[in-house]
């Protein structure tokens, strides 16, 4: 049996797999690998790789290919409410016809994964703002941090913010209260290596990170960070490293204190900048209640 898909502006630079998986799920590399190089994938007619990127009305073949996706029943597809999509949507700082900019909750991961089911994405999937289009994530905002965060309404804006944020033309600034008095200067950078792991892989990478205390007594510091580089969970690991851990950071935690892990994260993504075509654009998230009632408990000044 043979079915044909054309590909649609939508998906015009993108990765035959990924393009694959985007439209099947989660389908093992090594299976679109074996029915490429068997040629029950096709391209124009002709065999590809998986690295192979599809263009506007090109034409892809599968040939006898079919995969059923495994569900388990404890990780069933998250489908949002339309009282979550409406909250959602509540909390949208700007919207134009290329993206939307979001004051996102504390709590809600960007995209679905193993340890999260209630995702932005879906979210927005089910929105009548991408009624004719999809919703794409351009960066990356972890689950307990909350603040200004971007969707792209079509691939081109997509691929355009991807750009703009590897050549680090989209500046930051994120908003932070901290166990302990920073025994820093007041203003400066910090700049260290931060180790993660792929498996068993050990990766060393360099990061650095600007930063301004704006207030800070024995007990806390409210500080103002802006990464230049963009390594996980950053402004977390530096802040731990220096002794001085996020309150409300479970993972990095350098206070061992058990009370402290019921709070919420006291990190906000504040203000975003950048440039598209000359016109400058700057959005700003108002912190939550939760944050700046932190800081009025700890004495400190916004």
């Amino acid at each position: 049996m043979k079915k044909f898909i054309n590909v649609d502006k939508t998906y015009d630079g993108m990765r035959i797999d990924r393009f694959l998986r985007n439209q099947f799920g989660q389908i093992p590399q090594g299976l679109i690998e074996k029915n490429l190089r068997n040629g029950k994938i096709k391209l124009n007619q002709k065999k590809i790789k998986s690295s192979k990127k599809i263009q506007l009305n090109d034409k892809i073949e599968l040939y006898n290919f079919e995969f059923k996706q495994e569900i388990n029943q404890n990780k069933k597809k998250f489908i949002p409410s339309n009282e979550i999509v409406k909250e959602n949507e509540s909390l949208i700082i700007e919207n134009n016809d290329n993206f939307i900019v979001l004051n996102k909750q504390s709590g809600i991961s960007v995209q679905g994964g193993t340890k999260s089911k209630k995702n932005i994405i879906d979210i927005f999937s089910k929105s009548e703002l991408f009624k004719d289009t999809k919703p794409f994530s351009v960066h990356r905002l972890d689950k307990d941090t909350s603040g200004v965060f971007i969707i792209a309404k079509n691939r081109e804006t997509a691929q355009l913010f991807t750009s703009l944020f590897r050549l680090r033309k989209v500046y930051k600034t994120y908003l932070a209260i901290c166990n302990g008095e920073l025994i820093l200067n007041d203003k400066g950078s910090i700049k260290n290596e931060l180790i993660r792991y792929e498996n068993k892989k050990k990766i060393i990478e360099k990061a650095e990170t600007k930063y301004e205390v704006l207030d800070k007594n024995n007990n806390a510091t409210f500080i103002e960070l802006h990464p230049i580089t963009g390594r996980k969970h950053q402004l977390r690991k530096q802040l731990f490293n220096l002794g001085n851990s996020i309150i409300g950071d479970k993972k990095y935690n350098s206070t061992h204190n058990s009370k402290m892990n019921n709070k919420n994260l006291m990190l906000h993504s504040y203000e975003i900048k950048f440039k598209i075509n000359e016109k400058k654009y700057t959005f700003r998230a108002i912190p939550p209640d939760y944050f700046r009632n932190m800081l009025k408990t700890k004495r400190l000044n916004f």
